[in-house]
């Protein structure tokens, strides 16, 4: 809000308050409601109006003690930004309070969003300290006038450090000991009211130095794999997945996957099985993108790359030809990736040549995610944790229901909605009814 002022005889001023300019971005303000009407007597620092612009309402506070004279804008009307808001006088009854109104406010200005109060000590009036009436003006912001007279502070009082003797904040808080000498202020954090001081006593907590550290291995590979991943436009469909009967089959093979050196099978096996079927029936959600050709090239092989947790990070190692494999043969392949990894002896053959990504976070937590693509493959597959919730079955009884949500990223360049959809489904027919596994 800035203030405009004309002399008016002798014991009056009239101010002119305006929509500051200076309001970054804001080119004109709503009039939400008027605190005060024509007429009205104000004091410093008392509601005017409230505005709304795009950005946040603002209330506007006078500056000064003094009586409205004209509202230049209804409710609702718009105010331009450097335009009239409202006049108003200011009686001279005590000229020593008049005169140091007008030597802070003749060329300052306040903005009219509460965020801009960093630039109120740069507005304000440059004045030196004049004499008049007996007494010494001291120039100050609104700001800090309201600070000194919240505290019953004299503001001669207050050593000054502003330019030509102008009192600031920081001033104030020094002198009332807030803050050790020399200690920069930041304007948009003060309070009116500063906290209290510390109990006597009390022992300060240090604070970690700040830690440069190189990227390497496993941090310097994903720092370069996301950045290229990133400039792939995905495509993102989620869906759930009933595994009450994968629980149950999964279970019965148990005895089997111990008899092949298995300690326990998991859901991982069949999630990789069932994409590999999917991936049977829709090819390109197996290719390749050569943007140097602009073709596509379509995989043979089922090379299925799945994110394991390591000592040295996530690595994405991949199991190959899934689509020649059992659900026994996928199990083992996996663990034995998941040794390698745990003791950091994969190679670059476990991490070469993948065609397509599933990821299973839900060991970790979380339900939907947004994988991101592992450039050249156009697909990634993310499962969450698989909970047990309440479902109707086909006679609308509520039975308990194992589901597990899954998150797919698609290159959008290469593959469509209704492809990613159908791909999915026939995913989530394998894993809803795992008998369709004995077929393969």
């Amino acid at each position: 809000m800035a203030t405009h002022l004309l002399r008016n005889g002798a014991t009056c001023w009239l101010f002119r308050n305006c929509i500051s300019q200076r309001a970054t971005g804001i080119r004109e303000v709503t009039v939400k409601e008027w605190f005060v009407k024509e007429g009205d007597t104000v004091e410093q620092f008392d509601n005017l109006c409230e505005v709304q612009s795009d950005k946040a309402s603002v209330t506007i506070t006078s500056r000064y003690d003094g009586k409205i004279t004209k509202i230049h804008h209804k409710i609702d009307e718009i105010a331009l930004v450097g335009k009239p808001l409202l006049d108003f006088d200011v009686v001279n009854e005590e000229e020593d309070e008049a005169e140091d109104s007008s030597s802070s406010s003749s060329s300052s200005s306040t903005s009219s969003d509460s965020s801009s109060s960093e630039n109120e000590e740069k507005k304000s009036a440059e004045a030196s300290a004049t004499p008049t009436g007996g007494r010494v003006i001291i120039p100050a912001t609104p700001s800090v006038r309201r600070l000194a007279k919240e505290n019953q502070l004299d503001l001669a009082k207050v050593p000054a450090t502003g330019k030509n003797g102008r009192v600031l904040k920081g001033d104030i808080l020094e002198f009332l000991g807030q803050v050790p000498p020399g200690t920069n202020v930041p304007h948009p954090t003060l309070l009116a009211k500063t906290p209290s001081a510390a109990p006597t006593g009390a022992t300060s907590v240090p604070v970690p130095a700040d830690r440069v550290e190189v990227l390497k291995g496993v941090r310097k590979a994903m720092l370069k794999s996301m950045t290229e991943s990133l400039k792939i436009p995905h495509f993102a469909y989620s869906d759930e997945i009933d595994m009450t009967q994968l629980m149950q089959f999964r279970n019965q093979l148990q005895s089997v996957a111990k008899e092949n050196g298995l300690p326990k099978l998991t859901f991982m096996p069949f999630c990789i099985k069932a994409a590999s079927i999917a991936l049977s029936k829709y090819p390109i959600v197996n290719s390749s993108l050569d943007l140097a050709s602009e073709s596509l090239v379509f995989k043979g092989a089922h090379n299925i790359s799945v994110a394991i947790d390591t000592p040295q990070g996530l690595v994405v190692p991949n199991i190959k030809n899934c689509q020649t494999k059992t659900i026994i043969e996928i199990a083992k392949d996996l663990n034995a990736l998941v040794e390698r990894g745990r003791t950091g002896s994969l190679s670059p053959a476990d991490f070469a040549d993948g065609t397509f990504s599933l990821s299973n976070i839900g060991v970790i937590g979380g339900t939907y995610t947004h994988p991101c693509i592992m450039a050249p493959q156009v697909a990634i597959g993310a499962m969450g944790r698989t909970k047990a919730v309440p479902r109707f079955n086909d006679k609308d009884e509520v039975v308990k229901a194992y589901v597990m949500s899954v998150s797919w990223s698609a290159d959008h360049r290469v593959i469509d909605g209704v492809t990613m959809a159908s791909f999915s489904n026939v995913w989530k027919q394998y894993l809803e009814n795992p008998a369709l596994f004995l077929l393969h």
